[in-house]
């Protein structure tokens, strides 16, 4: 199955497929007119990365590794920085594609040192957890971590084609598949209604990973992810950030929480309620709507509420240095209904503490 992102010159296809492992060298040549390849993986991917590296070897690739420690805590200019040692080392020119093999921590890190090396270099994104394969795979944001906040220091860098295997998710662990599945739930909620609802119908197949639903599943959240990218690449009219619904939240829990604490879908879950939540508050939606969500992320074993050890006055702070953020004024992504988000930039910091405080005693 095939998805084509259409942005002019850097438009690209993603492929999904299950055991297709073979061709992956064949599309990586189609992508870039390079021969050399610098793959980068974390230590929990080593088998899926040998698999990428034969199919790559088999299409006529020079390859060389990178292996990364796995985790949030290793986003960062560290890791970037033996990146960029390794790229001198093979003496990587515009044309050495980077390979990313892993979960959105390994494509954010591999795809910042790819979109800053010689001024960029052809980058494939090889996902291999759900929430990478539905998300952070598809749409060119690349970045990492700084103290202070989540994905601070990024940039936007298109790859030149996205390859998911399936199969993958085969051996991904229970607590992160189903912390993938709070991305899922968000584009439905601020996306798609129809697909809400084949999420409530599904709830078992979709544990089970059926691969009919699993294959559903990956190929909407990739089709609604593309068209929201191609109307706003480099989110600059404020419909892509529609994709950061619950995220304000998300990335302060975080933050303060402590990196890998909880995982990026845990804190997203928790931070979808808590925006749906607030959008009730203000008037946007029915309690049923929020209810619904929260029922669903909780049909999928995932937190909705911060933990009750987290500092309130410390989380509102990480939002008040969101990216989102205009002339210090707060700004979340709410919904206004099934289906479909807004961003709002009139959140009163005293509404988002208030919010947080009765979340935090619940």
């Amino acid at each position: 199955m095939n998805i084509r992102v259409e942005l002019g010159s850097r438009s690209y296809d993603v492929v999904i497929v299950r055991d297709g492992g073979e061709r992956l060298g064949a599309f990586a040549s189609q992508c870039t007119p390079g021969r050399k390849a610098l793959l980068v993986a974390d230590e929990n991917v080593s088998e899926h990365a040998e698999l990428v590296q034969n199919s790559l070897r088999a299409a006529g690739f020079s390859t060389s590794q990178m292996v990364l420690p796995p985790g949030e805590a290793h986003k960062s200019l560290q890791s970037v920085s033996h990146l960029y040692d390794r790229l001198a080392e093979i003496r990587a020119d515009r044309k050495t594609l980077v390979v990313a093999v892993g979960g959105g921590v390994i494509g954010d890190t591999a795809g910042f040192a790819a979109a800053t090396w010689n001024r960029g270099l052809p980058l494939l994104m090889v996902p291999t957890t759900l929430l990478a394969m539905v998300d952070s795979s598809v749409g060119g944001k690349v970045g990492v971590n700084h103290p202070r906040g989540k994905n601070l220091i990024g940039a936007f860098h298109q790859p030149v084609g996205v390859w998911i295997e399936l199969a993958f998710l085969e051996t991904l662990p229970d607590r992160e598949y189903h912390s993938a599945l709070a991305e899922v739930v968000k584009y439905g909620v601020a996306l798609d209604a129809e697909f809400f609802h084949y999420l409530e119908d599904h709830v078992q197949p979709i544990l089970d990973r059926e691969p009919e639903v699993l294959t559903h599943i990956v190929a909407q959240c990739c089709r609604l992810k593309a068209q929201v990218v191609q109307a706003d690449e480099r989110e600059e009219t404020g419909l892509r950030a529609i994709l950061n619904y619950g995220h304000t939240f998300a990335h302060a829990f975080e933050t303060v929480g402590g990196y890998g604490t909880w995982l990026h879908g845990e804190a997203v879950a928790a931070g979808l309620a808590c925006a749906g939540r607030l959008a009730h508050l203000r008037g946007l939606i029915e309690a049923t709507l929020s209810q619904r969500q929260i029922r669903l992320l909780q049909a999928f074993g995932l937190p909705t509420h911060p933990s009750l050890t987290w500092d309130v006055e410390a989380i509102l702070e990480v939002m008040q240095r969101d990216k989102k953020n205009l002339d210090g004024r707060l700004r979340f992504v709410l919904p206004t209904q099934l289906g479909a988000a807004t961003l709002v930039d009139d959140v009163p910091p005293e509404q988002v503490r208030q919010l947080l405080q009765a979340e935090s005693q619940r």
